[in-house]
């Protein structure tokens, strides 16, 4: 492999508001934070893709609503709703502020020019989801919920001229001074190579999930864990990192860098899981068969196809009214027949994915972590909301909420550009101010071994002797890897915040020693009632390695010890 050598120029600049993603939660928090807050200097968006790319966009099915107007619902019914669905991890309080907040949030992003589905006689329509016990899913444009709320949102922050946007640009570290301040960040720009220091007195992390950790997952190519890493390097206290959730029903069909989604709302509207015979299965599982909470027809999908040696199970929705499947899911029909699939008279394959992180960087619900300055909101933070398991359809309503907070909370300060640094962000800048040498990686063979890693170690199904190979491997996956700080690429800067990101969902899985939500393992498969959250900081995972390390070499002598007594009676 070749050698390049890079000459780093770097730029300075400063702003008031730094928001990093431009998911519904980062476009929304920045329109809340221009229209509600004094901005000297200010507010600058960036993505490391494209205005809009995110996981928000494949959402289908929709927002949870607890609006006054649906008299059927109550914030008590969606609070019990999600306690039971997040098996005792979900904490009240959050989940009756954000279940509160629905009604002025919704009033909000319809001023924003978010348009949900409404009836013949323009009152807003709600759909039912699994687990849910009455209708309250807000959807809009069928099943693009996520696309049409994202296209109104992008619309309005390109037409504000307080907004700043930086496309194609990573974040590769987050600036923390010694008083444990965060001052800004350092970026990256994926197209030119060069890098800018921006000082802010506010950066809000608004960057997703970590699908693309495993080998099958619904979200995109870009959902690599960056802002879980970033928080992680500078010392910011992570929660619950265990908890992955795969969605029970994504299309079985490969060629792309995800799989395609089959929406909860399609069970929801009476669709049943069958095996290639057609035969129901899920009243073996749960009483509320295909309705039942996620983790559950996840791993009923799991077994069946373990059971049989298949790559699949199947949705049957022919059950559903021809024109009602067609107006109500007109993306998944539409791309179900790309694929030769007829959803009014065909089967639909499907098979479990890596959908979204119930876990993330810990914070209150104005998006505070345990770093002054420094704001987590939507999927890569943990609020308390989803306990182990996510409720669908929770995900948009916390991002908006958590947005409309913490604009509300930062109304409240002057948000003036930090003026001085000090010896550890000086340290940290000259980091990438000099000059590299680095030698080619190839990084997409290396991600292809993580996603295979974290599938077989730390998926559905997870055992200390899976989790503990997984680390080994990782480690060994390190070793290849050479890269510390400074990468060549977005890619490889993507890469190392998957690396560590994968090591936080192992260490923290070996440590919950029972079975919760979506974190099962088979030699802790009880639940244990007391119910704590895991909370782990960088040193901590550190720890934990460490020990497992020595518990692994102890287990390598014991296994030499009686290798040679075995050997010494054969002679």
């Amino acid at each position: 492999m070749g050698q390049t050598k890079r000459d780093i120029e770097m730029k300075y600049s400063k702003y008031s508001a730094v928001v990093v993603g431009s998911g519904i939660s980062g476009l929304y928090a920045a329109l809340k934070i221009e229209q509600q807050t004094n901005l000297p200097d200010g507010i600058l968006l960036v993505t490391k893709s494209t205005l809009g790319e995110s996981n928000s966009r494949y959402a289908q099915g929709g927002m949870v609503a607890v609006l006054k107007s649906n008299k059927s619902d109550s914030v008590d019914s969606h609070v019990v709703d999600t306690i039971r669905a997040g098996a005792g991890l979900s904490e009240l309080s959050s989940v009756k502020f954000i279940s509160e907040s629905s009604d002025k949030v919704v009033e909000d992003l319809l001023d924003f020019g978010v348009e949900f589905d409404r009836d013949e006689t323009g009152e807003l329509t709600f759909t039912l989801e699994a687990a849910h016990s009455v209708r309250r899913v807000l959807h809009s444009g069928g099943d693009a919920t996520g696309k049409m709320m994202q296209i109104a949102l992008c619309e309005k922050v390109k037409e504000n001229q307080n907004i700043d946007i930086y496309e194609d640009t990573s974040i590769v570290e987050i600036l923390v001074n010694n008083n444990g301040e965060c001052k800004g960040v350092i970026v990256f720009n994926n197209i030119t190579g060069e890098y800018e220091v921006v000082y802010s007195s506010a950066v809000i992390l608004a960057t997703g999930g970590i699908g693309q950790l495993y080998k099958y997952t619904t979200n995109p190519i870009g959902a690599t864990g960056d802002g879980m890493a970033l928080a992680y390097n500078a010392g910011a206290v992570v929660q619950d990192m265990e908890f992955v959730q795969f969605h029970p029903t994504a299309l079985a069909i490969d060629g792309d860098e995800n799989r395609f989604l089959i929406s909860e709302a399609v069970r929801g509207e009476g669709a049943k899981l069958v095996d290639a015979d057609g035969i129901e299965f899920m009243s073996q599982y749960h009483e509320k068969r295909e309705l039942a909470p996620r983790d559950i027809v996840t791993r009923a999908n799991y077994n069946e196809m373990k059971s049989k040696n298949t790559d699949c199970v199947y949705l049957n929705a022919t059950c559903i009214d021809k024109e009602k499947l067609a107006k109500r899911f007109p993306t998944i029909s539409k791309k179900c027949l790309e694929h030769g699939i007829d959803i009014a008279r065909d089967f639909i394959p499907v098979a479990p994915a890596a959908h979204y992180m119930m876990g993330g960087v810990k914070t209150n619900l104005n998006g505070e972590t345990s770093i002054k300055n420094l704001y987590a909101i939507g999927e890569v933070s943990s609020t308390g909301l989803h306990g182990s398991n996510r409720l669908a359809s929770n995900s948009l309503l916390e991002c908006v909420v958590c947005a409309y907070e913490v604009a509300d909370y930062l109304q409240h300060f002057e948000l003036n550009a930090p003026k001085q640094i000090d010896s550890k962000i000086l340290e940290a800048i000259e980091k990438y101010s000099d000059e590299i040498y680095l030698e080619e990686i190839d990084v997409s063979s290396m991600r292809k071994k993580l996603q295979e890693i974290m599938w077989n170690g730390a998926g559905i199904i997870r055992s200390s002797d899976s989790l503990s190979n997984a680390l080994i491997e990782l480690d060994d996956l390190k070793a290849q890897f050479h890269r510390t700080d400074k990468c060549l690429s977005k890619q490889e800067y993507e890469f190392k915040n998957m690396l560590i990101v994968a090591e936080m969902v192992i260490t923290s899985a070996l440590r919950r020693k029972e079975s919760r939500g979506a974190h099962f393992r088979t030699d802790y498969p009880e639940i244990d009632f007391e119910g704590v959250h895991n909370c782990m900081t960088k040193s901590a995972i550190q720890e934990v390695k460490k020990f497992l390390k020595q518990q692994h070499s102890a287990k390598l002598m014991i296994c030499d010890a009686v290798m040679c007594e075995m050997l010494a009676m054969e002679v």
